[in-house]
């Protein structure tokens, strides 16, 4: 009889079966990919960054790894791959379905598998049932709320639209002859705009491309990728990004300047926190030089992103979980410049953290990509005026949580110290910087919905958490004002008071998705933001009972 292990002979040749049916035989040079411009959603971008948005819509990742075993090929390779062969990927899992109650409950897709084929996708009865059935709600009632599953089913359904403008071809590249705004057009619609010698050179140069694409030549694919995007270039300069503008855009998404920040943060932290008590002068130098040089990246990173959308870089949740990082930092560097006493820093650089490594590692949670404004943000004075100055208060109430976590760990630690007052005073002036901030803030709001809306106020979700988080923390300052509490209180209400600041920020958008803010809605983050609500209360009810023991 044959044993069954000297079947295991075959193993290796089945694996590489199996990863080279997925793998790219041909990579593109990236930097050549990204002189060649189109227009998405009203922004004209590098192809590459069109397709690796387009990658992580799809799949809800950067790279693409279908199987344990097969090697990642990058955004471009796949992108471009399902341009130039739609019908090599109709049956490969392109497409995410991760929501398991469409996805096994509706559709009767295996449990275990989040990437499914375009056809297993598209050819599903049940989907396809279910999204007539929304349309005919949406048909007789046009603001019905959707339940989760129909959000989720409509989501997918965009996916689907996105992997068939890919497939047939639906890629904007070429350019308006003449406006700055101007609609670009698919390669193969060229003649509606270049009818001559200089259109009929760019389609010249695709077909190049095309060809060398499919004939595996790479060296031969990027020369003619150059000479498309020169081509194209040349039929309307005035239109078409310049290589520099190009090149800095491609240069901000591989560098990731959010992502060594809070590498810097994190350093600093460690640093402020085990020097406290040992090597105490050489390590609080060290710890500012890490927040300074975190600080910086930070600042990189916001004018990159201004540089590249020229508007402000607070318009969805993204780029508010980046600006509070930001913010947090800022004033913790003022303060601790008054001060001089290493908490504030100490305080800052765990919530710089914690923001940034969220934006950084659930990118379909947190869309990092640079779009244009919505209508009723294009008034940048009024966006710089009341949004930086609202997000600005989450982050002076985010460094006073982080101060008193602080204090009520110092509690925890030793319930009848009596050292603190101090903290007591740094957590207090935080908080009215915070307090300041919001009620301006919420004022100025007033002022915008009026100009944008017709009216100053509408109890609107997010006007009205706005207005409840303002009055928690003027309740917990005017409880200590009157002697309705100690400093330990002040701190017990610092924590419990940023999760009213939680539910404005996070929670209507992301919860209740409902009222005129739709521009910040979205969804995902569920568990984190419950397991985070959690924790404080268990930390805060700890600190409570060690206090009242002693």
């Amino acid at each position: 009889m044959k044993s069954p292990i000297s079947n295991l002979k075959f193993l290796p040749l089945v694996l590489l079966l199996v990863s080279s049916a997925f793998a790219a035989d041909i990579v593109p040079d990236d930097a050549q990919l990204a002189q060649l411009a189109v227009q998405d959603r009203g922004r004209k971008k590098p192809f590459t960054t069109l397709a690796q948005e387009s990658l992580l819509t799809l799949t809800g990742k950067s790279d693409y790894q279908p199987t344990e075993v097969s090697p990642k090929q990058n955004a471009a390779t796949v992108l471009i791959d399902l341009w130039m062969q739609p019908d090599k990927w109709e049956r490969k899992p392109l497409i995410q379905v991760s929501y398991q109650p469409l996805a096994v409950g509706v559709m009767g897709l295996p449990a275990k598998q989040k990437l499914f084929s375009y056809r297993e996708v598209a050819d599903s009865v049940p989907l396809r049932t279910l999204l007539t059935d929304l349309q005919r709600q949406r048909m007789r009632t046009p603001n019905v709320e959707l339940t989760p599953l129909q959000k989720q089913a409509q989501q997918l359904a965009e996916r689907v639209r996105l992997y068939e403008s890919w497939a047939h071809g639906q890629v904007a590249l070429v350019p308006h002859p003449s406006k700055a705004d101007g609609v670009w057009l698919p390669i193969q619609d060229i003649g509606t705009y270049y009818n001559d010698a200089s259109g009929a050179a760019a389609q010249n140069a695709f077909v190049a491309a095309r060809e060398a694409w499919l004939k595996n030549d790479t060296t031969t694919f990027d020369t003619a990728v150059g000479k498309l995007s020169k081509q194209l270039a040349a039929l309307s300069p005035g239109v078409y990004p310049t290589p520099d503008e190009l090149s800095f855009e491609r240069f901000y998404q591989h560098f990731h300047p959010f992502r060594w920040a809070w590498i810097a943060y994190a350093l600093a932290a460690i640093v402020l926190g085990v020097t406290s008590g040992w090597l105490e002068k050489p390590g609080y130098k060290l710890g500012w030089i890490l927040i300074l040089l975190g600080f910086g990246f930070q600042i990189f990173g916001f004018y990159s992103r201004i540089a590249i959308a020229g508007r402000p870089p607070v318009t969805n949740m993204y780029e508010t979980v980046v600006w509070l990082a930001f913010g947090t930092v800022l004033f913790a560097i003022i303060l601790e410049a008054i001060y001089r006493c290493r908490y504030f820093l100490l305080a800052a650089a765990p919530v710089a953290v914690l923001s940034l490594v969220l934006a950084d590692a659930l990118p379909t949670v947190l869309d990092s990509s640079i779009n244009p404004l919505v209508p009723v943000l294009r008034n940048n004075f009024w966006l710089i005026i009341h949004v930086l100055t609202i997000t600005l208060s989450y982050a002076a109430f985010a460094l006073a949580m982080a101060v008193a976590h602080i204090v009520l760990g110092k509690i925890l630690a030793n319930p009848k110290r009596n050292d603190l007052a101090p903290l007591h005073n740094y957590l207090y002036r935080t908080l009215q910087v915070g307090v300041l901030l919001l009620a301006t803030g919420t004022i100025l709001g007033g002022v915008w919905a009026n100009y944008s809306w017709g009216r100053f106020w509408d109890w609107d979700p997010k006007e009205t958490w706005a207005l409840i988080a303002l009055l928690c923390y003027l309740l917990v300052l005017h409880g200590r004002i009157a002697g309705w509490w100690s400093g330990f209180g002040l701190a017990v209400g610092s924590v419990v008071c940023f999760l009213a600041v939680l539910m404005a920020w996070y929670g209507v958008n992301f919860v209740l998705g409902k009222g005129l803010h739709s521009y910040g809605f979205g969804t995902g983050g569920y568990s984190y933001a419950l397991a985070f609500v959690i924790a404080e209360l268990i930390f805060v009810a700890l600190a409570i009972f060690k206090k009242r023991a002693a």
